[in-house]
């Protein structure tokens, strides 16, 4: 008799919290849904908004709407599944391990992460510029959260880890308009010094390339062991420096010689002695060689 009402106890029971649940759980799904839409609404927005600012790299554009997209969405899910009565603060504490385990598993990566999202907002350098840094040179390709791609002066790719580069120097060759170009070359001691500077002058105010001002100058840049140093030091637009480099290094060399002055290399004299030979008189032979006396009287 008493098992009836005991079943219908624990029916009812169990209707009462299906009915109480059951709304929560639509009011979850519901609020997952819409506010899955808005996130979608609101990362759209944020794209734009980024966009017009015309402050930031379509890079760091990209990875802040997706971040805050994500993490919008994150927080729904989390609202969701507390509203439907899962015990949400487990789950935060489980994603909050795994996330650290994850974040150890993957220090490097992150650090190139946080250093490509630096370089990217930061801009120390942009595609196309020629650059040097963590002993690599070459002209910048693309610009990633993770790496930097260059292409060497002989077209070979080189990748380096945005870690490498933000905490290493870099050198920009690319970023101003001009560059300062250095000729060197020498004269003997016995040259004129000032026909060879005067000659340096003339190949520089001939150069359409080489600009006016700074004014080009000429001077005893060292004396050598066996040579005057003289260098050329020209100002000029920072795309024509190779060019002008290969170029003019060819002209002074042929129009110093056609001065009439040289350019010296290193000379070394070597004087042999022989040991213990006797002086050769006048009337002896002068190919005669030490020790012929001894064979003649034997």
């Amino acid at each position: 008799m008493n098992d009836a009402p005991a079943s219908e106890s624990v029916l009812q029971t169990l209707m009462t919290w299906i009915a109480v649940q059951g709304i929560n759980i639509l009011v979850g799904i519901v609020i997952l849904c819409v506010g899955w839409w808005a996130a979608g609404r609101v990362y759209a927005w944020i794209r734009v908004w980024i966009a017009k600012s015309n402050r930031l790299d379509p890079i760091v554009e990209s990875f802040l709407a997706s971040l805050i997209y994500y993490g919008l969405l994150a927080l729904l899910v989390i609202i969701s599944l507390n509203l439907m009565g899962v015990q949400t603060t487990s789950l935060i504490a489980v994603l909050g391990a795994a996330s650290l385990a994850i974040g150890l598993a993957l220090q490097g990566s992150l650090t190139s992460l946080a250093a490509g999202v630096m370089i990217i907002m930061m801009r120390p350098f942009k595609t196309g510029d020629y650059i040097e840094v963590s002993g690599e040179a070459g002209t910048v390709k693309s610009i990633t959260l993770f790496l930097t791609e260059l292409a060497t002066y002989d077209n070979v790719q080189k990748l380096l880890p945005n870690s490498q580069v933000w905490g290493a120097t870099v050198t920009n060759y690319s970023v101003y308009p001009t560059r300062m170009l250095d000729i060197e070359v020498s004269i003997d001691y016995g040259d004129s010094i000032d026909a060879a500077l005067e000659t340096l002058r003339n190949i520089a105010d001939r150069e359409e390339k080489v600009h006016a001002e700074p004014a080009p100058n000429a001077f005893v840049s060292g004396l050598g062991d066996s040579s005057v140093d003289l260098t050329l030091r020209i100002w000029l637009a920072a795309s024509d420096y190779w060019e002008m480099k290969r170029a003019l290094t060819k002209r002074a060399k042929e129009e110093i010689e056609a001065s009439g002055l040289s350019i010296p290399f290193p000379h070394r004299q070597i004087v042999a002695v022989k040991g213990d030979a006797p002086p050769v008189g006048k009337d002896q032979p002068t190919d005669r060689r030490p020790g012929d006396e001894t064979e003649n009287a034997a």
